[in-house]
């Protein structure tokens, strides 16, 4: 009993020590229009120290990993099934592929620069589904290892990055190759990594555009579940080949991901209980994104040296390229 208290006495001032520095970010964010999820890591980036403190170090550790993971299970409230069937099966078919695809570009580019596999996952996962988001879930089961953090770190910086970029030049890309409605949504939301960046470049064109491409990425979100799934089954069968301990074996957040989602398919949940729940989702990736800053310093970054990143434009770069090729032949 007094060890469960201690720990709750270390978890509570940290949990909402990360939660003011959540508010923090989303206030910058607002107020200087820079991605949050990279304020957020900066923020916690230059707190590193924090982390060093024993008495700190359950707090972040449990922000970092259980309030991530509570994240994930509330991306069901976004996604039904008759969201998958309104693209129809072609659409859904190319973005399946785009996905598949580049998991045979990260093979051959991790043994081109010989990057570790736990980076090459995060980073397909990251370019592949939905950015940083799919980053951190695809970290939350990955096993424990020394280079784990800041790979993760490392991604989603990337991934931010590039999402960037892509909101500011695909929109005009696609006007000036003369890609009509249907292609520029599908474009935009199976091409850009995060969903606030989908959003940013789908509108900038018409709002018809954007929120075809919302749900075109929302249909991209859906996968994270099965692929999750299998480096769960995987990461638990093979855990030498990922040089960590053991991952996560019943992914619990995983099953509660599919039922909401299922109870969302069946019955129109109210209003106010989805939108709370969005913004309650919000706040804990958020969090979660600044716990793990707390926990990686800035010099574990610089020492990876610059093929992580060519390795995520190239990966990006192809992504783009599956969806113009469908164009052309369809």
């Amino acid at each position: 009993m007094k060890k469960i208290i201690l720990q709750i006495q270390n978890i509570i001032p940290w949990f909402v020590a990360v939660t003011i520095i959540t508010v923090l970010a989303l206030c910058l964010s607002l107020s200087f229009g820079i991605p949050v999820m990279l304020i957020a890591l900066l923020l916690g980036m230059s707190l590193w120290f924090v982390h060093r403190n024993t008495l700190c170090k359950t707090g972040i550790e449990w922000t970092a990993s259980k309030v991530l993971r509570f994240w994930v299970a509330l991306i069901g409230f976004r996604i039904a099934f008759s969201d998958i069937l309104s693209l129809g099966w072609q659409t859904s078919i190319v973005l399946v592929g785009a996905v598949v695809s580049t998991v045979y570009l990260w093979v051959i580019l991790s043994k081109t620069f010989w990057i570790s596999k736990q980076f090459g996952i995060l980073s397909w996962g990251a370019t592949g589904i939905c950015g940083a988001s799919a980053a951190l879930a695809i970290s939350s089961v990955l096993p424990e290892s020394k280079e784990k953090e800041t790979n993760t770190l490392l991604v989603i910086i990337g991934a931010t990055i590039l999402s960037t970029v892509a909101m500011v030049s695909y929109p005009m890309f696609t006007m000036a190759i003369g890609l009509g409605y249907t292609e520029s949504s599908v474009f935009l939301g199976g091409s850009i990594h995060d969903v606030a960046q989908v959003v940013g470049a789908g509108y900038s064109i018409s709002p018809e555009v954007g929120d075809m491409a919302v749900l075109t990425k929302l249909i991209r979100v859906s996968l994270l579940v099965p692929i999750v799934l299998a480096l769960v089954f995987f990461a638990g069968k093979n855990t030498s080949n990922w040089s960590g301990e053991k991952a996560t074996i019943f992914p619990f957040f995983l099953i509660a991901f599919i039922s909401i989602m299922i109870i969302n398919s069946i019955i129109n949940i109210p209003p106010f209980i989805s939108d709370t729940a969005e913004t309650v989702s919000k706040y804990a990736l958020i969090a979660a994104i600044t716990a793990i800053g707390m926990k990686t310093h800035l010099r574990q970054i610089l020492n990876v040296g610059y093929k992580p990143m060519l390795i995520m434009v190239l990966e990006a770069l192809w992504i783009a390229g599956v969806f113009l090729v469908y164009f052309v032949v369809v």
